[in-house]
């Protein structure tokens, strides 16, 4: 099977541009495609991870990636499935969050030798003239068809900014720059992405009467119909110390029956044949499914070593064993009162609830263990020699576990 057929069998395209075009090119390795990045943090996310693993398949094939960190675009800001207006970041921000993106692309992408580039668009961007921006870029753009887009429509009943109005003739200003100074003549992104996509195509036919070619990817989805990567408490990280190892083993171990199997396809690097031989699996079987993705993945983000780690953390978490590898939060004696702590102080110092007022319903609803008991008294508290007594494994719900540590 030829890359492009398996990408289409994984379920990774959902559009593109010339389709014969395109399967040529990536079929024979002369793909030079960029995926862009904005730094709006100082960690890449699961949301990232999909993009990186795409980059890495189409490099394994012969075919060139640019990694393309937004420190200019970041200044404006993406409008695209967006409700309000991103908060402006400062340039030092910026530039602390593209180092932080290129450290962690290097485990994904082979930068040695020329094999692939990272780019800042903020080289080219930041330094344009505006009147030349018009003049040279603003005449190839219909105002009428772009308010046709996706990205936009979404803005205009609460008010669309011309600041992030812009931001769809900078990310075409940007195919245009990487097709004349490195030869870029394809762009992958998000099903989001599309209307800036083609943008950037058009904008280099006209102007250098060249073709340039767009595709996007699926975007995976959990099963509370939210984008990859988000949960009850924020972004899944790639940056150990802000999704530890194990918590990111978790996230994946815990993805919905319907869901799993998507997933291996679209993320892993195992062959097909091995996936579909997973196809007929149900029941417990599943769980076994949703441990080799968990498995395979904290792998890429993270080394076998700490995926190991994790898988064993995780069996004997639900054993009874110690698992080393889980969320620790410390209490000490500045957290007691009357020298206790109660059960809903606990829940907010281990991250597992926002606040009290969420700890008590979590505790009156059943949710929430300590040891694999069931707490239901909102009044349970503990000394720090009770903490230290033994194992202190605090559970919320079926997948967000703590362990307490007594200072």
């Amino acid at each position: 099977m030829q890359l492009y057929d398996e990408l289409v069998a994984r379920g990774l395209i959902a559009q593109v541009t010339d389709e014969d075009e395109i399967k040529e090119l990536i079929n024979n390795g002369k793909a030079v495609f960029y995926i862009g990045f904005d730094p709006t943090a100082d960690s890449l996310h699961v949301g990232h991870f999909m993009a990186l693993c795409l980059m890495k398949r189409l490099q394994m094939a012969g075919n060139k990636p640019i990694a393309l960190i937004g420190g200019g675009t970041a200044m404006i800001g993406d409008p695209s499935g967006r409700t309000d207006m991103r908060q402006m970041m400062t340039e030092e921000t910026i530039a602390h969050n593209v180092e932080c993106f290129k450290k962690q692309m290097s485990r994904f992408i082979d930068f040695s030798d020329d094999k692939a580039l990272l780019v800042n668009n903020a080289d080219w961007l930041m330094d344009l003239n505006y009147i030349d921006v018009l003049r040279e870029v603003g005449s190839h753009f219909s105002v009428n068809r772009m308010l046709t887009a996706e990205c936009y429509k979404q803005r205009m009943e609460k008010g669309l900014s011309f600041l992030e109005f812009n931001y769809m003739i900078m990310q075409s200003y940007d195919f245009y720059i990487l097709y004349q100074k490195y030869g870029c003549n394809m762009e992958f992104g998000g099903d989001d992405q599309w209307s800036n996509m083609l943008g950037g195509t058009e904008l280099i036919r006209r102007k250098l009467g060249k073709d340039a070619y767009a595709m996007t990817i699926n975007l995976l989805l959990n099963s509370e119909g939210n984008k990859m990567g988000k949960t009850q408490s924020g972004a899944v990280w790639l940056d150990p110390e802000k999704t530890s190892p194990f918590e990111f083993y978790q996230y994946w171990r815990n993805v919905s029956d319907a869901d799993v199997l998507k997933c291996i396809k679209m993320l892993t690097f195992l062959p097909l044949e091995e996936i579909q031989a997973m196809e007929s699996w149900e029941g417990s079987q599943l769980n076994r499914a949703k441990e080799i993705l968990a498995f395979e993945l904290t792998s890429l983000v993270h080394g076998e070593e700490e995926a190991k780690k994790a898988e064993e953390s995780a069996k004997a978490l639900f054993t009874g064993g110690n698992a080393q590898d889980m969320p620790t939060a410390v209490i000490t004696a500045a957290d007691l009162k009357e020298g206790k702590i109660d059960i809903l102080g606990l829940l907010v110092s281990a991250s597992l609830s926002k606040s009290r007022g969420e700890a008590r319903r979590n505790v009156e609803q059943g949710g929430v263990t300590v040891n694999g008991d069931k707490i239901t008294d909102i009044h349970t508290a503990y000394t720090l020699e009770e903490i230290k007594a033994k194992d202190f494994i605090l559970k919320r719900g079926k997948k967000n576990f703590c362990r307490i540590v007594a200072e």
